[in-house]
């Protein structure tokens, strides 16, 4: 199911959405940096980066994505960006109306949360930590680039003492003791997010332990949604296939894909799938609308209920 790109097409996937919200049992959401990046942290925003980093345009780069894996840098100019940039991403305020949102979208159901993003905007703006598993990593640590160790530590302390000693012009690092080392080996080191073989991902295996016990903890009568948000092609088989392998396994369940530029869905999905073609604050708005009516969603044009699978 694809609403036309208007108003009306919009309200009417959100009015189908708010509706199998409220009927589900258990309620799986699956983010990418599309939501993030509605919530206004965006990698791919060209003139924020003008306006921050300067020196790193002068450079010829144009964007924050530009800096993943980019290694044509001195540690001085490279950490002058990334303490400056996770610091902004990670640790400044994280309320945010768009997790708000949906946090009170699904306020009440049995939800679990997975995620690429390593901002934890889930758990900074109310999600249950104990129900998100955040697969990529978390800018709130450093971890050795060997690694001699699978110990990781809290980078805000590093970050911030990194940022002290920043050159306003060249916004490189200017003294080497503030640089970022291994507190083990003394090492280079850099965020504990999954970026090659070195990443360390033991801080995040009870997170997915506890993913699946609570998907094998479903019993078969119960209602299972899973509302995919912002997740595009850059790491496909992180979240995104993984929630459409589930959606086509469950007979019983239903999928919402809301994604402005790769809304599509595996056909095979039928009337149990909802593309919304629509950005994450825009689809996210208009579903806490329609919830927020004084009528009740199910009496909006085009939304249709599914039958409970039949027990044997």
């Amino acid at each position: 199911m694809s609403p036309r790109d208007d108003a009306g097409g919009l309200r009417r996937a959100a009015a189908q959405t708010a509706l199998w919200i409220r009927e589900a049992d258990r309620v799986v959401i699956g983010a990418g940096s599309g939501l993030s990046a509605a919530a206004g942290l965006d990698f791919g925003d060209e003139a924020d980066f003008a306006s921050r980093f300067p020196a790193l345009v002068r450079r010829g780069l144009k964007a924050a994505y530009e800096m993943i894996g980019y290694s044509d840098l001195s540690e001085a100019a490279f950490w002058g960006f990334w303490a400056v940039h996770v610091t902004q991403m990670r640790f400044a305020d994280g309320r945010n109306p768009v997790y708000e949102g949906l946090l009170r979208l699904v306020e009440g159901k049995d939800c679990f949360v997975l995620t690429t993003n390593a901002d934890a905007m889930f758990v900074r703006n109310g999600f249950d930590p104990e129900r998100v598993w955040s697969i990529q990593g978390d800018y709130a640590f450093l971890q050795c680039l060997r690694p001699c160790t699978t110990e990781v530590w809290p980078s805000a302390p590093v970050l911030q003492r990194a940022s002290s000693a920043i050159d306003p012009e060249t916004q490189e690092v200017a003294d080497p003791e503030c640089i970022p080392r291994c507190i083990r080996c003394g090492g280079s080191v850099f965020l504990n997010v999954r970026g090659g073989d070195w990443f360390v991902d033991e801080p995040y295996q009870p997170q997915m332990a506890r993913w699946q016990d609570w998907f094998r903890g479903a019993a078969s009568s119960e209602r299972l949604l899973l509302v995919d948000i912002g997740t595009g092609f850059n790491t496909p088989s992180v979240v995104r296939w993984p929630m459409e392998r589930i959606a086509l396994k469950e007979p019983a369940a239903r999928f919402v894909r809301i994604n402005l530029h790769h809304a599509d869905l595996p056909r095979s999905l039928g009337r149990r799938g909802l593309s919304v073609a629509a950005g994450a604050r825009e689809a996210i708005d208009a579903v806490v609308s329609v919830r927020e009516d004084a009528g009740r969603p199910d009496h909006a044009v085009g939304v249709h209920s599914l039958p409970r699978p039949i027990l044997k």
